[in-house]
């Protein structure tokens, strides 16, 4: 629509999509709705809190996969620095654990990347309200499957563990000792209810504990 048909203050949109046909789409597909404005569109995670504190979005739009700092990193960093804008955590994957620490990291609501562009828009207004948005299935199984059973260091050992570095490497990067790495590592294995570290890290992001 024209920008003279819009409304004298038109929701303001940070849009953080590392996809730049599926950024670009969702740009001209929210462009099209009277109400909103996309001021600001990102490919990476850690360009959204730089673009924010340029651009005053109304409301920031992430996907949680990016390069260089995840959405829900981001989500937090949006939370400390530019309070006033509200999150919207918009997804292929749809996983209990992601929608957990989106809501921690003081997102205002979570959807995936199915749904029709009005659903989206709808959710843009409502957040903007003061409304927390979640896809209604998610949720349930968020309650269904229970908190993220890993502590914050386990997570840490595990991801640390990812590109195959030994225990030693593991103790060397996070300051810790070897025989605390692998407590960390045993443990992250047993919650998991996994055989090996590298069946822990899978299940752990399948979950969307990491």
């Amino acid at each position: 629509m024209p920008r003279d048909h819009r409304p004298a203050r038109s929701i303001r949109v940070l849009l953080a999509e590392d996809q730049g046909m599926m950024r670009g789409a969702l740009a001209l597909l929210l462009g099209m709705e009277p109400d909103i404005e996309v001021v600001a569109q990102v490919g990476a995670g850690d360009a959204i809190v730089d673009a924010a504190l340029v651009h005053r979005p109304d409301v920031a739009l992430l996907d949680i996969e990016l390069p260089g700092r995840s959405g829900l990193e981001a989500a937090a960093d949006l939370r400390a620095q530019a309070p006033g804008c509200r999150v919207l955590i918009l997804t292929t994957f749809g996983r209990p654990g992601y929608l957990r620490r989106a809501m921690d990291a003081g997102a205002a609501g979570f959807l995936v990347k199915d749904g029709p562009v009005e659903e989206l828009a709808g959710a843009i207004r409502r957040v903007l309200t003061g409304e927390t948005v979640v896809d209604p299935a998610l949720a349930a199984a968020a309650l269904s499957a229970g908190p993220n059973p890993l502590t914050a260091r386990e997570r840490g050992v595990l991801e640390a563990a990812a590109d195959g570095a030994t225990v030693a490497d593991v103790a060397a990067r996070l300051h810790l000792s070897e025989s605390t790495v692998r407590n960390h590592l045993s443990a992250a294995i047993g919650k998991t209810g996994t055989r090996n570290r590298m069946e822990a890290l899978r299940e752990a992001r399948h979950q969307g504990w990491l």
